[in-house]
């Protein structure tokens, strides 16, 4: 009820408006650091299918810093899909509602299952972390396991960080039950961004047709992915 009040006044209504994108700003951030892990995980497998088929060395330890590896990325990138709008959604009444309709559903889904849910996470990932670190657990998976005490702290962390995001989604379900509108997120590049640079520079196809094709591809990204856009910022 505060928040809404709040909304009703401009300045306030900036103030909000530049919280959510620091928020987005965060996990944006966090995403594209933890995307380098991709990097270090392509170099385990490369250098774990050499010496398994090449030089007939396999190493055991690889395959539980490939798992590490992976699921460092995963749980990172939570918050950063939050933020980009990027979670699969199964409906498809949802994108046909009115913005306020849309956020009204956003903010009872978030109140009873998200908040909850999140909440349990951290508490238990906190405790499962907190006890890996006491006995210094290594990995039972292979022979010699590396370390997972590290792996497990960022159950908590990034749990954190989904909680943080989801704090602010609430925050933007009020403000667009007060206004009608959606407030802005930031906007990262994606796929869709790709493929029109691609098309822009071919030499195959005439200039109408490229750009007719490129429109088409936004207008079929941006219905597919009208939930709780608002305007979107460039980061």
């Amino acid at each position: 009820m505060l928040a809404v009040r709040i909304c009703s006044f401009p300045g306030a209504r900036v103030n909000v408006q530049h919280f959510l994108l620091r928020v987005d700003a965060v996990s944006v951030w966090v995403g594209k650091a933890s995307a380098w892990l991709i990097i270090g995980l392509m170099t385990l497998v490369c250098v774990e299918v050499f010496k398994r088929y090449i030089l007939n060395m396999p190493t055991a330890w690889i395959f539980d810093a490939s798992n590490m590896f992976y699921g460092t990325l995963f749980m990172l990138a939570g918050a950063y899909a939050l933020a980009q709008n990027a979670h699969v959604r199964g409906d498809f009444l949802y994108s046909s509602l009115r913005p306020r309709i849309q956020a009204g559903l956003d903010l009872v889904l978030y109140v009873l299952f998200f908040l909850p849910g999140v909440a349990a996470l951290v508490y238990a990932g906190y405790d499962y972390a907190a006890l890996s670190w006491r006995i210094g657990e290594h990995s039972t998976v292979t022979a010699e396991g590396p370390p997972i005490y590290y792996f497990k702290t960022v159950i908590p962390v990034a749990g954190a960080l989904v909680m943080l995001q989801g704090l602010a989604e609430i925050l933007r379900c009020i403000v667009c039950l007060r206004t009608g509108e959606w407030p802005a997120r930031l906007k990262d590049v994606e796929e869709i961004d790709v493929v029109a640079e691609q098309l822009a520079q071919s030499e195959h196809v005439d200039a109408k047709t490229r750009e007719a094709a490129i429109e088409r591809a936004h207008d079929l990204d941006r219905a597919a992915r009208q939930r709780g856009m608002g305007g979107d910022i460039e980061t």
